[in-house]
Parts: structure tokens; sequence; C-alpha cells
């Protein structure tokens, strides 16, 4: 009778245990669903928003100075087959003179233009690259004599829909890697020539980039995180659901989507990336992303001996360092890709 009833008791527990584990996945399920799906073509924010018209979206900041009125619609290919990215191509004013020079003048005539550095610019999730985060650098390094890719990660912008879900760039890099090459094919640009600046997400996309590609010659940063499983946690406390279903939601990112939002972070890719530059760049008051991560990246930069540098903004939000200190911000990033990207 005791056995008999010991068993029980057992069964009774694996079945309690059974269902609290399937509660417990069914609302990770729920939370990771929330949390990852995107809209595209950023959420219908910013339908009008281009190279040559665009505002700085609420924040005191005439971005008249920053406007391309020059840019070209390109369509490349990621490194993933069957996505397709849609991009905005701004080349340096002088070089695209030179370049419409070249094609009208007779065959053999006239030297080739001489290539300008040229920066990807990488926006984050939900955004793409009509939002003014990227718009904005992008016009600071244009007018300082940078071309600019600006890049629809794929699930963004006007690029193909694969799932409609963000992978917290453990999937995008490849599309960042698209760019590169694009770049290089088409643009007849040297990989030291070649930069990579992201926002948020995009910042791990292009550090995870620079990781998997020793070709890419320098990184900016803004606001990146460092570790999945903790932004994991952060992004769930600021949307006031429990931190301990993170690990339950990112096993079922993986089992749901395929996208193993663990196999690649910002914080290992800090570890390969050997000598090469990166300028870490993070909003002191953020309150999506919090300023942590940057000091963990900088942290793990710093133990490797690499090239970096690190700056926190005072007062400044999510991605709002360029609209709060946009002097400053233009003087740093121009700085920074003018010492380690080359022209010829």
């Amino acid at each position: 009778m005791a056995r008999r009833r010991t068993i029980a008791v057992g069964a009774g527990l694996a079945a309690v245990g059974a269902a609290a584990g399937g509660g417990y996945l069914a609302i990770s399920a729920f939370v990771y669903d929330r949390l990852s799906r995107i809209e595209a073509r950023c959420g219908g924010r910013f339908p009008d928003f281009t190279p040559a018209s665009f505002d700085a979206k609420g924040f005191p900041l005439d971005t008249a100075p920053y406007r391309m009125p020059t840019f070209e619609e390109v369509s490349l290919p990621s490194r993933d087959p069957g996505i397709t990215l849609r991009a905005w191509w701004v080349p340096r004013a002088s070089e695209a003179a030179a370049s419409e020079a070249a094609a009208s003048a007779p065959p053999g005539e006239g030297p080739a233009p001489a290539r300008a550095p040229a920066v990807i610019l990488v926006h984050g999730p939900g955004a793409c690259r009509r939002d003014p985060v990227v718009l904005l650098p992008a016009g600071m390094l244009h007018r300082n004599g940078f071309g600019v890719l600006l890049l629809d990660l794929r699930d963004h912008g006007d690029s193909t829909i694969e799932d409609g879900r963000h992978a917290g760039g453990s999937e995008e890099y490849r599309d960042l890697l698209g760019a590169w090459d694009w770049l290089q094919a088409e643009r007849g640009l040297l990989p030291e020539q070649i930069g990579a600046w992201g926002a948020s997400m995009g910042a791990a996309t292009a550090l995870i980039a620079a990781a998997e590609e020793p070709g890419i010659a320098a990184v900016w940063a803004d606001s990146s995180f460092a570790d999945a499983m903790t932004a994991a946690r952060d992004e769930l406390a600021r949307k006031g659901y429990p931190t301990f279903l993170a690990p339950g939601g990112l096993w079922i990112g993986r089992l749901i989507s395929g996208d193993d939002l663990l196999g690649r972070s910002p914080l290992r890719a800090v570890k390969r990336l050997g000598d090469r530059p990166v300028f870490l760049t993070h909003g002191a008051a953020d309150g999506r992303m919090n300023v942590h991560h940057a000091l963990d990246l900088a942290q793990a930069l710093a133990r490797r001996g690499a090239s970096w540098e690190l700056w926190v903004v005072p007062g400044a939000g999510h991605v709002e360092a360029p609209f709060l200190s946009p002097d400053e911000y233009e003087q740093r990033l121009v700085g920074f890709f003018g010492s380690h990207l080359t022209t010829r």
C-alpha cells in the first residue's frame, strides 16, 4: 500500500512538473513572439524619409546640413541565398560628379575617379534605413567626404521578409557581409576602405560581422548589447515580464524560427577582432539597453589589448547621442573612420 502511495505521489509530482514546464514554455513562446516580431518598413513611421529629405524626429536639430541630395536605390544579395537587400548608396559628391564625367567621355579618355572610403550603416530592430538614427550619422560622414551605404536588413524596410522576426544580429550579420561584398564587386572598393556603423541591434550586427570577416577595417558600435541573455533579461524587465522567462524564450526562438541568438554575441565577437579598431558609444541614460553593456564590451576589448575607444554620452537615451551632441558626435565619427579607412 505504501509503495502504491509513493508511486502515485511520484506520478502526481511528475504530472505537475510536466504541466509547469509546459506552462513555462508556452509563456516563453508568447513572450518570444511579442519581442521578436517586427513590422517591415519601419512600421510606417518614416514613409517619406530619404537621404535627401528627413528630420530629427522631434529633436531640435536642423537636418538640412546633413541631407544627401544625390543617392541611388540599389538591390544586393545577402550572403544567405534567397535574401535580397535594399539599400541607398550615396557616393562622395565629387566622386559622383567624376563618375558622370567619365561616363560621358570618349572611351579611354580621362582617369578613373578616386575612390573614397565608405561606411555601411545598419539600423536597430524594427527600424530601417529611413530612420533618422541612421540618416543623420550617414549625413555626417557624407558631408566629410565618405561614401555611405544605408542598408535594410532582412525582415526590415524593403528587404526580403524571411520570417518577420529579428535574430539579434545572429543571422543579420550575413546581410552586412553581403553589403561589404557588394561594395568591392560593384563599387571597386578595397577591404581597407570599408567600415561598418551600427545602432542598437545594428551595432551588435556590425561587431559580429567583423568577427566573422577579418577584412572589415573598423567598426563604430552605437548602443550595442554585449550578451544576448543579459539583453533578453533587460528587455523583459523593461516590458514588464518576469526575467526568468529569458532562457525559455531564447530556446523557443531556436525551436520556432531556427534563430540561435546565443550562438554569436558581440561580447564573444570583440575577443576575435585582433587589433582592428572599435569605437563604442552609449547613452548614460539609456533606458532600453543599459550602459553596462558598453562597459562590458570595453572591458573585453581592454583585456585583449585591442584598439578601442569608449564615449559615454551624459543624459543621452537609447541611440540619442547624434541628436543631443551632434557636433561632438560628428567630430568623433569622422575622426575615427578618417584615421582607420584608406583613400585611393
